[in-house]
């Protein structure tokens, strides 16, 4: 009969005993007490979305109203200032005008109507229209001998030279002086030229 107690049960060859050891701690290394929890963006629901861009478009759609309804405005203001531009052009040398009128009117209304009282009238009239003219930039076209130009005459006709002296296309005589307006021609000069010399 065998002894028990001298027995001890057979360990398998495989089988390894775990090892005590430093190595065998510093293989298996204990879990951080607190690990940071990674931020999760959590995603809108469609209807949500839906909802911010219906708002958003709102007021886009608002913002859009607005700026068409202020050029609309600025559109009707420039519309009227130019048609009160066109209707009130004159205003000014309408004004001018009045003091001529008024001498006018004053000549004929007098009692002494002698011949030098009526061309002093005339000529005082005359200077109070040159000042208004000059004051609203009309200018007085008279070419009188100047070389003839077509965007500020119209010759009526053509004579030859008096003399020898004077060059073809000279303007000799001005039947009815020409005007412009600010440098723009309202009315050419109509004046008589020289012929070339044969």
């Amino acid at each position: 009969m065998q002894d028990k107690s001298s027995t001890s049960s057979p360990t398998p060859d495989n089988q390894a005993l775990p090892d005590s050891g430093p190595a065998a701690n510093a293989a298996v290394s204990p879990a951080p007490a607190s690990e940071p929890v990674p931020d999760v963006t959590v995603m809108p629901s469609p209807e949500e979305l839906l909802k911010a861009a219906e708002l958003k478009a709102a007021e886009h759609h608002d913002a859009w109203l607005r700026a068409k309804a202020e050029t609309e405005n600025v559109r009707r203001r420039a519309q009227d200032d130019i048609g009160k531009a066109g209707k009130f052009a004159v205003e000014k040398f309408s004004g001018e005008l009045l003091a001529v009128k008024d001498s006018l009117e004053a000549a004929l209304a007098s009692d002494n109507q002698s011949a030098e009282h009526l061309k002093e009238g005339v000529e005082l009239t005359l200077r109070q229209l040159i000042a208004a003219f000059d004051k609203s930039g009309l200018a007085e076209i008279n070419p009188l001998g100047q070389k003839f130009d077509p965007h500020q005459h119209q010759a009526i006709s053509q004579i030859d030279a008096p003399d020898a002296a004077t060059e073809a296309n000279t303007v000799l005589s001005v039947l009815q002086k020409g005007y412009a307006l600010h440098g723009r021609v309202i009315r050419p000069a109509l004046v008589v030229v020289s012929k070339a010399k044969a």
